[in-house]
């Protein structure tokens, strides 16, 4: 073999290991740029689906017709349930006979 035709093999094989490493570096970039939009997708989904859990709740919520209580109207309820009135006429007496009181009833579950 002559010296240049060495030099010349040198030469070409120089030229395609740099198209490989320029094929390479596409490579990475490229997949740098699929994993970044795997994150966003994988954060978007899971933002979607916890969305979808509070949707759903909300609406077995309203087809059961359950009303959903801050904790001070929760803590009422407990009281009224326990016997005694929350109404401001009657508050901290006991409820005879555990009977309804339409006043309780309304600062409890009214639309205050």
């Amino acid at each position: 073999m002559e010296k240049k035709d060495l030099y010349d093999g040198f030469l070409q094989l120089e030229h395609e290991t740099s198209a490989i490493l320029a094929q390479l570096a596409a490579l990475k970039t490229d997949m740098a740029t699929v994993l970044e939009k795997n994150a966003e997708l994988e954060i978007e989904n899971r933002h979607l689906r916890e969305h979808l859990e509070e949707l759903q709740k909300s609406s077995d919520h309203k087809s059961t017709g359950a009303v959903e209580l801050s904790k001070s109207k929760l803590n009422l309820e407990n009281l009224y349930e326990e016997g005694f009135h929350v109404c401001p006429y009657m508050y901290g007496q006991r409820r005879v006979n555990d009977e309804p009181c339409a006043f309780c009833v309304d600062i409890i579950y009214g639309e205050h």
